[in-house]
């Protein structure tokens, strides 16, 4: 009889010890995860004024299918559900809804634009749904204490503005500064961290600010404006087609500025080449990832698997486009931070890995930048690099800065 009960106590105490260890005690899902598939949503410009980004899109989508060929993450493929919001808030909650709703995904990962992903950001953190690793600079996107689930993936528009800020305070003190911005947080953060930058200066150097709707068809009567007021040096915060605009109009009125570009505009094939190669010559603009047709690069191993990576899985896609670049980095890090999640792929968790990255590397990264992360920090880009076009392709000086 006792010798029963020992065996029974034991049979008890193995229970136990199994039911509590690690490999059943940490598989934690909630939706969107289970133990073959994690499903997370995009909303993006397929269509609309910010089209010339669906690249972005794709090029996740063939990374996410070139990582479930290799096995997954954990052994659980990626479910990636990239929808067109063509750049309009309204349809940005629209399909953001049906995503969380209705696809039940574990979380909004990468979406692009400022007022796209404005439109959702209390939905989703009321909701406590993820938002993560987005595509703009906005500072709002990057505030832990009013939206906690949210935050931003590409390098602060208040860093980089600062940065410009410091540029011209070096190389032209006396200079007289023209602003063409988009009329939201994109263009309005911008002029904060320039008018950061300068200090008491600001009121001094800045001598006109002229905004533009992403539904105007062209911004050629902003750019007369902005020659009028006398400005020397022209800080251009704009999308693409945008920017194209703007530098052939400056090129086409004569006018010769300091042509400065924020970094999401910064493209040779979407941007410079639209607007001109030999028009663009001399603009400036800050970069954080290395460019693929920078010949520094051209035996770099990460550019080299870049290339090879498209080549096999986006073969339409333009290595040279810097959207795909970011779209590259992006999807790396997203699959790092599912990675680190485990068996516990939970909302909670997603979050707690998102805000603790610690000097973290992903490829295309330039030399001496690194993702970090704290739950006072949503802001995981913090350093660049400036770079001037030569007609041919960017080429960086200077050193890696902070903002």
């Amino acid at each position: 009889m006792r010798g029963n009960r020992l065996q029974l106590s034991a049979v008890v105490v193995f229970a136990l010890a199994f039911a509590a260890s690690p490999a059943v005690a940490q598989k934690k899902y909630d939706p969107g995860a289970s133990d073959t598939e994690i499903k997370i949503g995009q909303t993006i410009a397929y269509s609309g004024p910010a089209s010339s980004f669906g690249t972005i899109g794709r090029t996740i989508a063939a990374y996410y299918r070139m990582v479930n060929e290799r096995g997954g993450v954990n052994g659980r493929k990626i479910t990636f559900i990239s929808v067109d919001d063509g750049y309009s808030p309204p349809k940005t909650v629209e399909q953001t809804r049906n995503l969380v709703e209705q696809q039940e995904v574990l979380a909004i990962v990468g979406s692009l634009g400022t007022p796209t992903n404005a439109s959702v950001q209390r939905y989703l953190n009321d909701r406590k749904v993820p938002q993560l690793f987005l595509f703009t600079g906005a500072s709002r996107f990057r505030d832990p204490k009013a939206y906690p689930w949210t935050i931003g993936g590409d390098l602060g528009y208040l860093d980089e503005s600062r940065a410009f800020a410091r540029f011209i305070m070096e190389n032209a003190s006396a200079a007289k500064i023209g602003i063409l911005y988009q009329n939201d947080d994109f263009g309005k953060d911008h002029i904060t961290g320039l008018k950061a930058g300068l200090g008491d200066k600001a009121a001094k150097m800045i001598v006109a600010e002229v905004s533009y709707e992403v539904t105007d068809p062209t911004i050629d009567s902003q750019i007369v404006l902005l020659k009028a007021s006398g400005a020397d040096v022209l800080l251009d915060i704009s999308l693409p087609k945008f920017a194209a605009q703007a530098i052939r109009k400056v090129y086409d009125i004569d006018w010769k500025p300091l042509h400065i570009i924020s970094f999401p505009a910064a493209s040779i094939p979407l941007t410079l080449q639209p607007a001109g190669l030999e028009k663009a010559i001399g603009v400036v603009s800050a970069q954080f990832l290395k460019e693929p047709g920078d010949p520094t690069w051209a035996s770099d191993a990460e550019v080299l698997d870049y290339i090879a990576f498209l080549k096999k899985y986006n073969p339409h896609a333009e290595p040279n486009d810097f959207a795909n670049v970011v779209a590259y980095y992006h999807a790396a890090a997203v699959v790092h931070l599912l990675n680190a999640c485990g068996d516990e792929l939970t909302r909670e968790n997603l979050m707690r890995q998102a805000t603790h990255l610690k000097d973290l590397r992903v490829p295309m990264l330039l030399p001496g930048i690194t993702l970090s992360t704290s739950p006072t920090d949503y802001s995981p880009i913090k350093q660049m690099q400036l770079k001037r076009f030569d007609g041919t392709r960017w080429v960086t000086f200077g050193e890696i800065i902070g903002g």
